[in-house]
């Protein structure tokens, strides 16, 4: 079949017909007869959000630098796309050469949210391919996955045949270039997983069998290859200044979520939140030296041609050379009229005066993550700020004249009284009266949006062992607190529950819970993460089918001697340390920041931290 001569005909019939015809700006695209191994990066979700993804541009270009190895790009298809495709036996195809991705050497997913799950199996699906790893013989490629969520790889087993676990920009080549040389030696699939399992951070889950006791828990996993590693350890780029990083990045041809240039400055974090799984699974920090990020800003702009660049951490103005960056770089950006985003700021005078100069008098909104109500509350997850805090920056903003304050908060955390649920709600108000005291009546545009996520227990955080708040229990609260909100300039929104229950159940899930996922796909369940098209009914079902009881996984407390389905996986931060920080939690004790003092997480068993080298229990 020539699927472009097929596609031509399919286009007119789909919305964003752009998002199936490839050629980009920073398009590679290699003669298929001059490589040896063609990887396949799957995004599980539309172009527009995986276009976004910092992580595809890396490794976009990480393995299309190598001579003998090409990365191509495949989408999640839209709902319109699909149709038609399955209707004119259209399998799937990447998009740099059309080529169905049943005929690629490897296919490899990113997990980044565990409601895409679904849509990995139905793009599996829509290209022809078997969905359970032990049904695909030789003849199929090699399926691979890779991001956040392969901390805990387990309900994903029966799918995928090794998860890359940790950074990816040396890992991934790496295990090309061996699919490569099993290639040339004739080696079949079996051969080629087990001459990789030895690599840090690959985790191969046939070579694992997992038992469970009689109440459902896991009760051990045995090797069934002597090869295998006991533990898979996370793989760690030390030194992020020199690790591989595009300036001839992908252009997207339509609008995308983040149409903009991205530049990383660290990656991991110190401040240690007790509900954040990013700032457990990235550490330790690792900077880019300015004149590297300054570099790799221009580099881009000038090649892409964007007007806007973001830089990218999870705790921007923690860069310990946050301040002679910025100021180098709003004297430059307004010289040649380039736009920056700056996520993630901490709410000091820096900070303000930063955001007058990038803003030139635009002031739409500002956001504070407050994540809890009380002081309380924000000491059990060490959260770091208080209320004077909140206050003072809020009062600030208001002064310089901005006109909506954005609030993130979560509901159900560990500990949780309706009394913290009062403190989102007073902590809102007072915001509000902060600014009729300071306008008055001329402030009545002002606005507060107020956004309540439901807490879900994530692994290889303090708080890993904790039950999920019960669907009846988030329920009232959101009712609730929508009524303790109800005022002029107040609007408050909130997670939907059905699918911060199904987060919480395959963010912590063993191999049974795989069954589900494919139980759902068979339902027609795809593209989850999206309101219009989530179905509660449907994964109820698919539950029910899988024989899957919900409760048993998000409601119960584990203890701190039960197996996790993820110690398999072994991403630097300590057992000890997760158990220690848990019971200062329920202590209301907080811990400082890293950069003040080790506090022993146990990532130096890894790799060097710059900020300790030594255990507290030591």
């Amino acid at each position: 079949m020539d699927i472009t001569k097929e596609l031509d005909k399919l286009l007119k019939s789909v919305e964003k017909p752009a998002r199936y015809i490839g050629r980009e700006i920073g398009e590679v695209v290699k003669d298929k007869e001059a490589v040896d191994c063609r990887f396949a990066f799957a995004f599980p979700d539309s172009y527009e959000i995986g276009m976004s993804f910092m992580g595809l541009q890396i490794l976009y270009y990480v393995v299309n630098k190598e001579e003998r190895l090409s990365c191509e790009r495949v989408f999640a298809p839209g709902i319109d796309m699909e149709n038609l495709m399955r209707e004119k036996n259209i399998p799937l195809f990447t998009l740099e050469t059309k080529t169905p991705i049943g005929e690629m050497d490897m296919i490899g997913f990113t997990l980044q949210y565990e409601m895409s799950f679904t849509n990995i199996l139905n793009m599996l699906d829509l290209g022809g391919i078997p969905i359970l790893s032990s049904e695909r013989g030789e003849e199929y490629p090699i399926v691979c996955a890779g991001g956040p969520c392969a901390c805990n790889p387990e309900p994903l087993a029966d799918f995928i045949d090794f998860f890359m676990v940790g950074d990816g920009e040396e890992l991934l080549p790496l295990v090309c270039k061996k699919y490569a040389e099993n290639k040339k030696a004739g080696g079949t699939k079996d051969d080629y997983l087990k001459s990789i399992c030895s690599i840090t951070g690959i985790y191969v889950p046939k070579f694992y069998d997992v038992e469970y006791n009689e109440d459902g828990t896991v009760k051990k996993y045995t090797k069934n290859y002597e090869g295998a590693p006991d533990t898979v350890q996370r793989c760690i780029i030390s030194d992020l200044d020199h690790a591989d990083y595009p300036t001839e990045v992908l252009v997207p041809l339509i609008e995308v979520v983040h149409d903009r240039a991205v530049v990383e400055t660290m990656r991991g974090c110190t401040r240690g939140c007790r509900f954040c799984q990013a700032g457990m699974i990235y550490r330790p920090v690792r900077e880019r030296t300015a004149e590297t990020i300054e570099k790799q800003i221009y580099g881009q702009l000038n090649y892409a041609g964007y007007d806007e660049v973001s830089l990218l951490s999870l705790s921007t103005s923690d860069y310990s050379e946050f301040e002679p960056l910025i100021n180098s770089l709003l004297d430059k950006c307004k010289r040649d009229n380039y736009r920056i985003s700056l996520p993630s700021l901490r709410m000091d005078n820096l900070a303000f005066r930063v955001m007058e100069e990038l803003n030139e008098g635009r002031r739409a909104g500002i956001t504070f993550a407050a994540e809890a109500g009380t002081q309380r509350l924000r000491d059990v997850i060490n959260k770091g700020i208080t209320e004077d805090d909140i206050l003072g920056a809020t009062r600030q903003a208001i002064q310089l004249g901005w006109s909506t304050v954005k609030l993130y908060f979560m509901m159900g955390l560990p500990t949780e009284t309706y009394e913290d649920l009062d403190g989102i709600a007073n902590l809102t108000h007072k915001i509000m009266d902060t600014n009729y005291e300071i306008n008055g009546r001329k402030g009545g545009r002002f606005k507060v949006n107020v956004s309540c996520a439901n807490f879900i227990p994530k692994p290889h955080t303090p708080f890993q062992w904790e039950p999920q708040d019960t669907r009846e229990s988030l329920q009232k609260k959101h009712v609730y607190l929508k009524d303790k909100m109800k005022r002029n300039g107040i609007y408050f929104n909130y997670h939907e529950t059905e699918t911060s229950l199904l987060e919480a159940l395959f963010a912590r899930g063993d191999r049974k819970t795989g069954k589900a996922i494919l139980e759902a796909f068979k339902l027609g369940c795809k593209f989850d993460a999206w309101t219009e098209y989530f179905d509660a009914q449907k994964w109820n079902q698919a539950l029910e089918n899988a024989n899957i009881d919900l409760k048993f996984y998000t409601e119960r407390r584990r203890s701190f001697d039960e197996v996790l389905p993820w110690d398999i996986i072994d991403e630097g931060v300590t057992k000890e340390f997760l158990i220690r920080e848990c019971k200062k939690a329920y202590a209301e004790q907080v811990t400082k920041d890293c950069r003040h003092g080790c506090e022993g997480c146990g990532i130096n068993r890894l790799t060097d931290c710059p900020f300790g080298g030594v255990f507290a229990n030591e």
